[in-house]
């Protein structure tokens, strides 16, 4: 072989042998896809939402599509990122629900949570509030579970394998109480019956019954997290109570499916940690309830792991199931 053919062979060869660093070089070339596994107008949808137009000014300007993909849990939409293409191209805004809770929960499910997925960013969480109507007559979370005890009463939830789900059912454990958990396709319609008298109680995020709250047509019972939220300080954290164990918190994550290039993994991540570095970001997280989290790919996949088997270990302890 002459030294010309040595030549064209020693440049050809690394491009034949990377095929996909070349499609991540070209990533991305079409709009991007962004799954939101909940209904429009969720919590998630906001976050989704939010997070799209992220991408999109990191990327220039690049189209980013959300595509709410809702239904059982969350996992009809999971299910769809996790047989995507592995192109950067379809993504996903997860949730404690969805790579935590409902692998625990559902045998069958049709995706693994940590197997068919590409971990990308640690985002944000928000903390869940126990609402009641002033004329249910409960001002307090030792009246509730008096009353719980004495009559039936219906507990609703944005979902099954939500953090108000979760809540729910350490509610059960750590008082003694058997209310009926009514999970709901997504929460809107949940805080329509609760406000109409339909439902009993709800749980729910902070950012959704806020105003309610403030107008008085809801009474936060409790809240989860270790203070009080500077949103509704007047309303007690369930710990202060004497119920540390109802704790469970809403939190997003964002996903690709499994074996997604690094380089459009390193990329995603660094627009999204850059975003939340902005105080508009912030401000407006604040301005929700939602609290910024960050963590990039090895943070989440650490994280999810230990949501994973602290979450698991509930559902074993209280016999859960996704009918309960």
């Amino acid at each position: 072989m002459n030294r010309r053919s040595l030549l064209a062979t020693a440049i050809t060869l690394p491009a034949l042998a990377a095929p996909g660093t070349l499609r991540a070089q070209a990533w991305p070339d079409r709009p991007i896809r962004l799954v939101v596994p909940f209904a429009a107008g969720t919590s998630t949808d906001i976050i989704g939402r939010m997070i799209g137009g992220q991408i999109s000014r990191g990327l220039g300007g690049h189209t980013v599509v959300v595509d709410n993909r809702s239904g059982a849990g969350g996992t009809i939409g999971s299910a769809a990122v996790a047989q995507a293409p592995a192109d950067g191209h379809t993504i996903l805004l997860g949730t404690i629900g969805t790579h935590a809770v409902n692998p625990n929960l559902m045998p069958n499910l049709a995706y693994n949570p940590v197997r068919d997925f590409t971990p990308l960013f640690l985002h944000s969480k928000t903390a869940l509030l126990l609402v009641v109507r002033p004329q249910l007559g409960p001002r307090t979370m030792a009246e509730f579970v008096a009353m719980a005890k004495a009559r039936p009463l219906s507990v609703g939830t944005s979902g099954t394998g939500t953090a108000g789900h979760l809540n729910h059912a350490v509610m059960s454990e750590a008082t003694g109480t058997s209310t009926t958990h009514v999970p709901y396709r997504d929460g809107a319609q949940a805080m329509t019956d609760a406000l109409s008298g339909t439902l009993n109680a709800m749980f729910y995020h902070t950012q959704f019954v806020r105003s309610q709250i403030e107008a008085g047509q809801l009474i936060g019972l409790g809240i989860t997290g270790a203070q009080r939220s500077p949103l509704l300080p007047n309303v007690p954290t369930f710990a202060e109570q004497g119920l540390p164990a109802i704790n469970a918190e809403g939190w997003w994550a964002m996903f690709g499916p499994a074996n997604l290039p690094a380089p459009v993994t390193q990329r995603l991540s660094g627009i999204l940690a850059a975003s939340l570095n902005e105080a508009e970001t912030r401000a407006t997280l604040e301005r929700n309830g939602v609290e910024a989290i960050g963590g990039g790919p090895e943070a989440l996949a650490r994280y999810q792991r230990e949501e994973l088997e602290r979450w698991g270990a509930v559902i074993r302890r209280a016999n859960i199931t996704a009918d309960s």
